[in-house]
């Protein structure tokens, strides 16, 4: 690869960088190359990119993207392929369902939303872990729950009862 290739690399690799907020790092080395073809089909349909890059120039592209990666460059190390989506579970999920009972791609971390996750451990945690639009839905409906059970309370009652709790109330001042 000459020098021109190299930076033509780094500067897509930093565009990707620049324009995703979930970034997966894994090891696919004990895959041959008919799994590989399966992975990567596997990913595309779930509209997970994937693409085998070199360490060192996936570190440039990850300081020049303006991002904090934190710890996660200490994960390049060995072969390293880079897996970015808009669904953030998309690769962790396509990670677990690929490889069913052998560890043939190990993640070596992930970066979401300026979050680190190192290793092949963190896996089922990437998976269970809510989008912000899940947190969002949950708690709108928290703050929804206790209005419906006083007005279904009230229409339960029906008027009398409504109409004796006003009395007693303006009895009471």
């Amino acid at each position: 690869m000459n020098k021109a290739d190299k930076l033509t690399v780094v500067a897509e690799l930093t565009e990707t960088f620049k324009s995703n907020n979930f970034v997966y790092l894994a090891d696919t080395t004990g895959l041959s190359a008919n799994d590989t073809n399966k992975l990567r089909r596997m990913l595309f349909e779930r509209g997970v990119s994937m693409r085998m890059v070199k360490n060192t120039l996936l570190r440039i592209a990850m300081e020049e993207s303006g991002k904090d990666f934190g710890a996660l460059k200490d994960a390049l190390k060995g072969t390293t392929c880079v897996m970015t989506a808009e669904a953030q579970k998309a690769p962790a999920e396509s990670i677990k369902d690929f490889r069913g009972a052998t560890q043939s791609v190990v993640l070596k971390g992930a970066w979401i939303d300026n979050a680190v996750f190192l290793g092949d451990d963190q896996l089922a945690t990437l998976v269970k872990l809510k989008t912000k639009e899940d947190v969002i839905g949950e708690i709108i409906g928290l703050l929804q729950s206790p209005i419906k059970n006083v007005i279904g309370g009230l229409q339960a009652s029906g008027p009398q009862k409504i109409g004796g709790l006003i009395k007693a109330l303006e009895e009471r001042n």
